[in-house]
């Protein structure tokens, strides 16, 4: 088989005959070797009937990988065959095929391609999507979603709530798809492969449109509908599973695991399923947890497995940076963000909307939110199929509408619109930064890059040089339009924006490319 570097390749296995238990008691793994001594492991996954699929991805562009698999039943089939897979140059534009997955950075502060490229998440938030959206509807989403400059996105990988109740059809009021038939005895044994077999074309479309997943096995808050979650009583080693699962099926495909989510980050499920992650995945792909709002965000801060921790500030539009940089202080270092800020128009159609979002975005960045930001608006994350369908938490829906009307929530375009801004730009391992302006938030690459972010655009005075490149420009946060460009030192100053509106100063070292949006 021919391959490409960063691309998934498949291999499939078949079992001689039809064998008992075949998600929950075998497992197997294919073990590559590459012409230079390199090797690397993945695991194998169950795909219905006698099949088992190894998927894996080459980190580099030549030589032969030669691989073999072993399997804790003596099948013929599953173990011990063999074969190779020869690898070609790159023939592909896409960001993820040139510079490799995302990992984390030196420092432990940012992502960054394989090759070391800086990068930064800018994730919208469709929890529901894998189990209530059809190939069509995400089709519509992502071409919205990579036209306003988003590069990931926050899914629920199965349904979660026990006690949910719905047809099993995805265009249905109430309707969804199930990944395990005994989910709802909080028990994750019953896999049903053809959900997942779904769910891997729309992920092909979300890749196909430079979206990353960001992939929660089982939630331990709120869930769908606030119905009793199983991530919080599904045995430990049954949520390990599933998370070695996710990595076999997803995991050579650029992906970040989310093994907690909206809980206190201290459950057992979540050190288990790190612990999988961490384990199975030959390519270190970023793993974090996801808390709950009154949850103090430093579970695990020590464990090799955790890459980020991400903050929750509630949905009553309280803007909350100290969030952020109460979990930047945390050490050992780890990645934060704030992983759920109020999601636009939860409730009333006033909620965090608008330029609350742009505003929330830039303050948590420079609060020391690196890893990146996060955007999320009413009936998108549930994906409501129509204004009036029954079921939903009333606290959470936005007035009226669907998921569809939600894309258009102004919001949005101002969170996109950084990952726009900030493209290419030398992001890795930025720190906040107060010494060296007035006043105005910013954070520092020190003698690469400095972003300051100024809400009501005043006069920026720079008091003190700390490595902050001379040339600057000025950008429109609601735009991305530049607005002026010059040079600063020491004791200048650039003018205020004349009808004080939130501006984005970038100084930046010569070699850097700058991209307008």
């Amino acid at each position: 088989m021919r391959v490409h570097p960063w691309r998934e390749a498949e291999i499939t296995l078949t079992a001689s005959r039809a064998l008992p238990d075949p998600y929950g008691s075998i497992d197997v793994w294919a073990q590559f070797t590459h012409t230079d001594g390199t090797v690397l492991r993945r695991p194998a996954f169950y795909d219905g009937g006698q099949t088992w699929r190894v998927r894996f991805a080459s980190p580099v562009g030549h030589g032969t990988w030669h691989w073999s698999t072993t399997a804790t039943v003596a099948d013929p089939g599953l173990h011990a065959v063999s074969g190779h897979l020869d690898v070609a140059a790159a023939d592909s534009t896409d960001p993820f095929h040139r510079h490799g997955f995302w990992r984390m950075s030196p420092g432990g502060r940012s992502l960054v391609h394989a090759d070391g490229t800086p990068a930064l998440l800018v994730a919208d938030t469709a929890w529901a999507l894998p189990w209530r959206a059809t190939p069509d509807d995400v089709r519509v989403y992502a071409r919205d979603r990579q036209a306003k400059g988003f590069n990931a996105v926050l899914l629920m990988t199965v349904q979660p709530d026990m006690r949910a109740t719905g047809p099993r059809d995805r265009s249905a009021d109430e309707g969804f798809d199930v990944g395990f038939e005994d989910l709802p005895t909080g028990r994750l044994n019953e896999l049903n492969p053809g959900y997942f077999q779904y769910l891997d074309g729309l992920l092909d479309i979300l890749a196909e449109h430079g979206l990353v997943p960001v992939l929660q096995p089982v939630f331990q808050g709120f869930g769908w509908k606030g119905l009793d979650v199983a991530g919080t009583v599904v045995p430990p080693h049954e949520y390990a599973r599933y998370c070695r699962y996710l990595v076999a099926r997803y995991g050579a495909r650029p992906a970040v695991y989310l093994v907690g989510a909206d809980g206190a980050g201290t459950e057992p499920q979540i050190e288990a399923g790190g612990r999988a992650v961490h384990d199975s995945d030959c390519y270190g792909q970023p793993t974090g947890i996801h808390y709950r709002p009154h949850a103090r965000a430093n579970a695990h801060q020590d464990a090799p497995w955790l890459d980020f921790q991400w903050c929750q500030t509630g949905h009553g539009g309280e803007h909350v940076p100290e969030r952020v940089a109460d979990m930047w202080r945390e050490t050992p270092v780890k990645a934060v963000a704030n992983g759920e800020p109020s999601y636009e128009r939860t409730g009333h159609p006033d909620v965090a909307a608008g330029w609350w979002q742009g505003h929330e975005a830039w303050s948590n960045l420079c609060a020391g939110s690196t890893m990146g930001v996060v955007y999320g608006a009413a009936n998108i994350w549930q994906w409501v199929h129509r204004d009036g369908e029954p079921g939903h938490a009333p606290y959470f829906l936005a007035p009226k509408g669907s998921w569809r009307d939600a894309l258009d929530y102004e919001g949005s375009a101002y969170v996109g619109l950084i990952g726009k801004i900030l493209r290419e730009l030398p992001t890795t391992d930025m720190v906040p930064e107060w010494e060296t302006f007035l006043s105005p938030r910013s954070v520092l690459v020190a003698g690469l890059l400095h972003i300051v972010y100024q809400e009501n655009g005043a006069a920026l005075r720079m008091l003190q040089e700390r490595g902050t490149p001379p040339d600057y420009r000025i950008v429109d946060p609601r735009t991305g339009r530049i607005t002026g460009t010059g040079r600063l030192r020491s004791g200048e100053t650039i003018d205020a924006d004349p009808d004080r509106q939130p501006r984005v100063v970038i100084f930046h070292a010569p070699v850097v490319v700058f991209h307008a949006p």
